[in-house]
C-alpha cells in the first residue's frame, strides 16, 4: 500500500532515519514500536506525508509520491494522534470537520458521523463538548473523525499512551474489532509491547533510525533481536511475563 526506498531524513546535520526499505501492506495492521527518541513518530509522519525525507522515495499504491500528486494521496489516509486536538464544540461537530471540509453536507454528513459514533460507542456523547469529556472518551471522538472519511490508510502514533489501564483496554478491544472488521490499512506506534496483540501480530522494531527487526511479534520474544537497547526494551516485559500474546 505505501512503501519507502532508500530513505533517509537528516535534520541539523543529524540522521534521523535511515531506511533501506520497508512496505506497509494493505489490509495489514503495523505495529512500530522502539526506545525513545528512536524515530518511531518521525518515520510514522514520513509514511503518512507529513514530513518529507532528505533522501529516497515513498510510493503509494505503486505510484511514487510527488509534490504534484502528494494532496491527493494524503485525502486518503487518516491520521490519530496522542492528543485528542479537539474544537471547542459538539462531539457532532468534531467528528463532522474533516468530512464538512471535503464537501459532504446534508443527510450523507450526518448518516456517516451518526454511523461512526456508534461504531465507537459514543453516540450518547453525541451533543457533549470536549471540556465535558474524560480521556478514553476524548480519544474515542478522535478515532471516529479519523474513521468518518473513511481513509484507506489510518495512522495512529501512540494514542493510547496517556490513558489509564481499564480505558486503555477496553479501547483497544474496540480498535482491534474495527481494524479487523474494516480491511483499513493501518500503522500505530507504541512504546508498550502489551498493546500490540490487540491490534495486530506485525511488529517493526525502530532503534537509532533504523529497522532492526520486522516480523512476528511471538518470534521477537523467542528469537529476540541482537540489539542491546531492544533487549533492554524487552528485559521489563519478559521479566514479568507481561505480554499477552492471542
Amino acid at each position: 500500500m505505501i512503501s519507502v526506498e532508500n530513505l533517509e531524513l537528516v535534520k541539523e546535520k543529524r540522521t534521523i532515519l535511515q531506511i533501506e526499505k520497508f512496505e506497509l501492506k494493505q489490509g495489514k495492521t503495523q505495529a512500530i514500536i522502539g526506545p525513545n527518541g528512536a524515530g518511531k513518530s518521525t518515520f510514522l509522519k514520513v509514511m503518512a506525508l507529513l514530513e518529507q525525507p532528505t533522501r529516497g522515495k515513498v510510493f503509494f499504491a505503486g505510484r511514487e509520491v510527488t509534490k504534484k500528486n502528494m494532496i491527493a494521496f494524503r485525502r486518503r489516509m487518516a491520521v490519530v494522534f496522542q492528543e485528542p486536538l479537539l474544537l471547542n464544540t459538539t462531539v457532532f461537530n468534531n467528528v463532522a470537520l474533516g468530512l464538512k471540509l471535503r464537501g459532504i453536507r446534508g443527510d450523507k454528513l450526518t448518516q456517516r458521523v451518526d454511523h461512526w459514533l456508534e461504531r465507537l460507542n459514543i453516540s450518547d456523547l453525541r451533543d457533549r463538548k470536549p471540556v465535558y469529556l474524560s480521556g478514553g472518551e476524548a480519544q474515542r471522538v478522535s478515532l471516529a473523525r479519523a474513521f468518518a472519511l473513511e481513509p484507506e490508510v489510518v495512522f495512529l502514533d501512540e494514542p493510547f499512551s496517556a490513558l489509564d489501564f481499564p480505558t486503555r483496554i477496553n479501547l483497544l478491544e474496540d480498535l482491534g474489532h474495527l481494524l479487523g472488521n474494516s480491511g483499513v490499512t493501518a500503522m500505530f506506534v507504541t512504546h508498550d509491547f502489551n498493546e500490540i496483540p490487540y491490534l495486530t501480530n506485525d511488529v517493526v522494531v525502530i532503534d537509532r533510525g533504523k529497522l532492526v527487526f520486522e516480523g512476528l511479534l511471538k518470534k521477537l520474544l523467542a528469537e529476540g533481536v541482537q540489539n542491546d537497547t531492544v533487549q533492554h526494551l524487552l528485559s521489563p516485559f519478559k521479566k514479568f511475563n507481561q505480554i499477552r500474546l492471542f
